[in-house]
């Protein structure tokens, strides 16, 4: 769908205005207020990010693997959840509890009103990565801020998306590396962890991973435009 078929679609305000935002690099999902993400639609504003194809191939790849791996009701966290988008599309497609944590309020804000709004029941909790979690779960999904803060991105990302989603010291690392350090503290020994990162990252996350899950099934795989796009970790 191009920006324009989307304006017409979900837009009910004055399109001329609309034209113009847009025309001033402001992206259409902030003009319309909303998404589309895994066939469900999720309000958006400069307070999230907005979900991408790619976090949806991850999602779609965490639903087929927990079919694959569990039999009954699960446990899934999810770190830095935004709009919610990630937490509350595997709350609608698998018998599950869910958590869903972010370090932005205003973010929480926005997701406890996607979660009302799609019908689902999700626990949200404020704070900094796994800092808030006092139980134990199966799967472990994040799409963290993976931006060197050096790097350059598009402006019209740079100018309208949250800074605090978009970018990670060490070198974009920093909250895989922290996630990982202590992840086991939350997972049950068999489990998933399944990330997005950047596509030069794979290698080091990879590495990185192993010091941690040493028994665990370590990958890196491809999103549909053939780049390394996604870390997972299975431990059986």
């Amino acid at each position: 769908m191009t920006e324009l078929e989307y304006l017409k679609k979900y837009y009910h305000g004055d399109m001329i205005e609309a034209l113009e935002r847009l025309k001033n690099g402001e992206p259409v999902q902030y003009i319309v207020g909303n998404v589309e993400f895994y066939g469900y639609l999720f309000d958006v504003n400069k307070d999230v990010l907005i979900p991408r194809f790619e976090t949806e191939e991850l999602v779609e790849k965490v639903v087929k693997a927990c079919k694959r791996m569990f039999a009954s009701k699960i446990d899934i966290v999810d770190i830095g959840t935004g709009s919610g988008c990630i937490a509350i599309t595997l709350k609608k497609e698998l018998d599950s509890n869910v958590d869903a944590i972010d370090i932005s309020k205003k973010a929480l804000e926005v997701a406890k009103k996607n979660a009302g709004n799609n019908k689902v029941d999700i626990q949200f909790l404020e704070g900094n990565l796994l800092e808030p979690l006092t139980k134990k779960y199966d799967v472990l999904i994040s799409n963290p801020p993976y931006i060197d803060r050096e790097e350059e991105i598009m402006d019209i990302v740079k100018n309208n998306e949250p800074e605090v989603a978009l970018y990670a010291d060490h070198h974009g690392l920093a909250c895989y590396e922290e996630i990982l350090k202590n992840a086991n503290k939350v997972m049950k020994e068999k489990c998933l962890l399944a990330f997005e990162i950047g596509m030069t990252q794979g290698d080091y996350l990879k590495e990185y991973a192993k010091k941690y899950f040493p028994t665990a099934n370590i990958t890196v795989q491809k999103d549909l435009q053939n780049r390394d796009r996604f870390l997972w970790i299975e431990r059986l």
